[in-house]
């Protein structure tokens, strides 16, 4: 009986120890897991714009991770902040599933040597430089066979697993 007093104090005692050296922004991130559009400070809504009109039926986790995006964004370069502008609403609207395996095939193009990488790269610069109208059609093809990259990561949600990370 006294062990579990004992060992109930202990876990008290710790538990407030840990919520006493949390920063004070990691209390007000649980304390404003969801918040609606309207509850962003006006810099985080600036920064979010994007995001606007589907911000108040995302996740409680995809929020946060947004928030965060923006706390840091004043710290980016141009470039770093234009390129999250660019992304910002393709990827909220992508499903966990869809974000997996963007996230996967980020990690097998990375582990590519680096003439690979460099062939990657060529590709989509090559494809961000099409029209909107040949980037639809190149999208509505199959697949080519061979493994040869010739599509952007975003377009590859349907590849088969086990594939060439970039093919298409």
């Amino acid at each position: 009986m006294a062990q579990d007093r004992r060992a109930a104090l202990t876990a008290a005692l710790a538990a407030a120890g840990l919520l006493a050296l949390a920063p004070a922004t990691g209390l007000a991130q649980i304390a404003l897991a969801s918040p609606r559009w309207s509850e962003l400070s006006p810099q985080e809504r600036e920064v979010l714009a994007p995001l606007a009109s589907d911000w108040d039926g995302l996740d409680a986790q995809r929020k946060q991770t947004w928030r965060g995006i923006a706390q840091r964004y004043p710290r980016m370069s141009r470039d770093e902040q234009a390129r999250i502008q660019e992304q910002m609403r393709p990827w909220a609207k992508l499903t966990p599933d869809q974000r997996r395996k963007a996230r996967e095939q980020y990690k097998s193009l990375s582990k590519l040597p680096p003439e690979q990488k460099s062939d990657v790269r060529q590709k989509w610069e090559e494809y961000r430089s099409l029209p909107p109208e040949k980037k639809r059609e190149l999208a509505s093809r199959p697949p080519p066979s061979g493994g040869k990259i010739a599509a952007p990561p975003q377009t590859l949600p349907g590849n088969k697993p086990g594939g060439v990370a970039g093919s298409r």
